[in-house]
């Protein structure tokens, strides 16, 4: 989910509302459109393009198919994936900002951590071909890092969600790695994720249309929004591919497929 990091403290065994409520107040990569769109609370109807909106292209003011947006609260600017020009790039959030600078070029836009102002980085996960072994990835799509520098990975095509430990050789299945399916312990096709201060991860389950939640050492999850099938009703996804959290615990969603961010708040 694009958004800044917040660690958050989620209850073991707290739940949410199953009907989602479609929401402003996120910054969101409009992967398509070539831009970043911001969207202030209060005000559903009318977002600001906040980076790029320029066309498809590899110039300074323009994106080509971002993938994620963060937050940095340090300098007050938007850090993207601009994974199309295989770079990272950074735009200030200051008013009249009509373009970004390069901060890392000519990369993949996952799997190596670099430090700002680096240019050569560090493996971290995977590098061993493609593959379903613990040392291997098969088209990761998103990654967490938590306070100990452990990497989770959702290794979309493996069907399930790998931590690395900082430094380590190979990884550990922490959800899914059952094959593509629907059980309790299966995901199908893995994309956004997040994991609390407890150590809970929480998966965008995409082509079962719902959310997961995989305690630390589970063999299998629990649903905790959405697998209602593919809709555009409040309690549906079509296609949910980014998750996160606010400070309050509430949880929001990007439904891919309907154009839209659902807001489930916590009970």
């Amino acid at each position: 989910m694009p958004t800044d990091i917040v660690r958050v403290n989620i209850p073991a065994n707290a739940k949410w509302s199953q009907n989602g409520v479609t929401v402003a107040g996120v910054v969101i990569a409009d992967r398509h459109n070539h831009r970043i769109i911001q969207w202030k609370n209060g005000d559903t109807t009318n977002g600001q393009v906040v980076a790029g909106g320029n066309g498809q292209g590899n110039e300074l003011n323009q994106l080509n198919l971002p993938t994620d947006v963060l937050i940095d609260k340090e300098t007050d600017s938007l850090i993207i994936c601009d994974q199309w020009n295989r770079r990272v790039a950074r735009w200030s959030r200051r008013s009249g900002t009509t373009q970004g600078e390069i901060l890392i070029d000519n990369i993949d836009g996952w799997g190596r951590r670099y430090q700002l102002g680096e240019k050569n980085g560090t493996l971290v996960a995977g590098g061993n071909g493609s593959g379903d072994g613990l040392n291997q990835l098969d088209l990761p799509h998103y990654l967490f890092v938590d306070r100990d520098h452990s990497v989770y990975v959702s290794d979309y095509w493996n069907h399930r969600v790998m931590k690395w430990n900082k430094g380590a050789k190979e990884g550990i299945v922490v959800a899914g790695g059952q094959g593509g399916g629907s059980s309790l312990t299966q995901l199908n096709y893995p994309q956004g994720i997040f994991v609390d201060t407890l150590g809970t991860l929480y998966v965008a389950d995409s082509s079962n249309q719902r959310v997961m939640r995989w305690t630390q050492g589970a063999k299998q999850g629990t649903v905790i929004v959405g697998g209602n099938n593919a809709g555009a009703g409040a309690n549906q996804f079509d296609v949910p591919i980014g998750l996160s959290f606010d400070r309050h615990g509430d949880l929001h969603v990007v439904d891919n497929s309907n154009h839209r961010v659902q807001r489930f708040s916590i009970e």
